[in-house]
């Protein structure tokens, strides 16, 4: 797939994603107001939180589809994964934030203070807000999968974080509103879940960001792959210094092969484009492919 058609595909996608998140924020910002729900306010800021990512994604991702220059030899790849880890970490500072409010609130109950039963506006937008977020995550995810883009796919991870923390505000409201009284601190104790569960999420987005932004190699099963690949060559023989990494939605792979040193340059290079080739077609005609070649002793 061309740069610049996978860059309109993503931009179209988040593009999508943003309006939704948009229109959440708002209502959920106005449900938790009116009904007085510390859950459903807690949900808004993970909206909120979404809504910028989006935004951090539309950037990060124009920048990452610029081809290769003088400043980057390797082309722009890595701005897209510095977008994911911007999301885990704006992710992780929602949720530490809401686990602290709710926290407080819980204190002050545990103190003897009488919480605020939430209206049942904010259950109905909790429950809205599940079947839109869920609707999203499958759409996005199914996206960034196609188009092999870890912005999009941490983006999806997003919003499915977002529905399940709505169920969990939906729990707690629905018990506060529904049985009342001091079960009124269903409503905290449910924005302090869905704390832990965006905690959870941001660090499972974070760790292939991280893998990645510090040139973690591959698998050890693509790794082993790869040199299968090579040594399915008959003229060449103990592939080794094997070293791979990823670079946006795709991979740099290096290793040094042995041929025969009386064979001709021209022989060689023709090997080595056919190696090329092969794990081209495997793991997509943008890899990097760099093979040094050593005389077999």
């Amino acid at each position: 797939m061309e740069t610049k058609d996978r860059e309109k595909k993503i931009f179209k996608v988040t593009l999508a994603g943003s309006a939704g998140n948009a229109i959440l924020v708002v209502l959920k910002f106005v449900a938790g107001v009116i009904s007085h729900s510390s859950a459903m306010i807690a949900d808004a800021i993970h909206s909120l939180s979404d809504f910028i990512t989006d935004i951090i994604v539309l950037i990060f991702v124009g920048i990452s589809a610029r081809p290769q220059d003088r400043s980057h030899d390797y082309g722009h790849g890595k701005f897209e994964t510095l977008a994911s880890m911007f999301i885990s970490l704006a992710l992780l500072a929602a949720a530490i934030g809401i686990i602290v409010s709710g926290a407080l609130k819980f204190t002050s109950w545990l103190n003897g203070e009488d919480l605020s039963a939430p209206g049942s506006l904010a259950l109905w937008v909790a429950i809205m807000s599940i079947i839109i977020k869920e609707l999203m995550f499958q759409y996005t995810a199914r996206k960034g999968k196609e188009l092999s883009s870890p912005a999009l796919t941490a983006n999806a991870w997003h919003h499915r974080s977002d529905a399940l923390s709505s169920i969990a505000a939906a729990i707690g409201i629905g018990g506060a509103v529904i049985i009342g009284g001091r079960w009124t601190v269903l409503d905290p104790l449910a924005s302090i879940v869905v704390g832990a569960m965006l905690v959870k999420v941001a660090l499972k987005i974070m760790k292939p960001s991280l893998g990645e932004l510090t040139d973690e190699s591959l698998s050890e099963e693509t790794e082993e792959e790869i040199m299968e690949t090579i040594s399915s060559f008959k003229d060449v023989s103990e592939p080794h210094n094997l070293r791979t990494r990823r670079i946006g939605n795709r991979i740099a792979i290096e290793a040094h092969i042995r041929m025969d040193g009386n064979m001709s340059l021209l022989q060689a290079h023709e090997i080595t484009s056919e190696i090329e080739k092969k794990l081209k077609d495997r793991f997509g005609a943008q890899t990097i492919v760099t093979l040094h070649m050593e005389p077999t002793r």
